[in-house]
């Protein structure tokens, strides 16, 4: 499966679409005024399936999952010079790749691929693609996305 979005300018306080192959809406995130970030992930009726929230005064930027409203895990950026480097307790899942250039894998606990990511280069407004090797993965692949690009826009802010 594979999602694509388009961020819209100043999207962490609106609404936006999360496409799946065939451009049918799979998710709408939709970022709420809070202290730090706060996305919320709904299905194709409308219904609350997760939430993506930063936890605010840490060192470095922390972000909770939060599946049906049920605490799932975290990430956690990691204190390094030179580069993105992060520690993810979600899924048994960990994140490898080049963060800067926006390309990087999602594995499970034992090395085998899960998602990729990619950032699509020369376009108006951010877009990403997630390739996503089981549908069922869809929703936790988004909310680490989410988590990764929340966690750059504060930095570079």
């Amino acid at each position: 499966m594979q999602l694509r979005f388009e961020q819209r300018l100043f999207s962490w306080f609106g609404r936006y679409d999360i496409y799946d192959e065939n451009d049918g809406v799979l998710f709408t995130v939709e970022g709420r005024l809070a202290w730090g970030h706060e996305l919320h992930i709904f299905d194709q009726i409308d219904r609350e399936i997760g939430v993506v929230k930063e936890k605010i005064f840490r060192f470095l930027p922390e972000f909770e999952f939060y599946v049906n409203d049920e605490y799932q895990g975290y990430l956690k950026k990691r204190f390094a010079l030179f580069v993105n480097d992060y520690d993810l307790d979600f899924m048994g899942w960990r994140v490898e790749g080049n963060f800067m250039g926006w390309d990087y894998e999602i594995l499970d606990e034992i090395g085998r691929h899960r998602a990729s990511v990619s950032k699509e280069l020369f376009q108006l407004t951010d877009t990403y693609i997630i390739d996503v090797d089981n549908d069922e993965d869809a929703l936790y692949a988004l909310m680490i996305v989410l988590a990764i690009d929340a966690e750059k826009a504060s930095s570079s802010s």
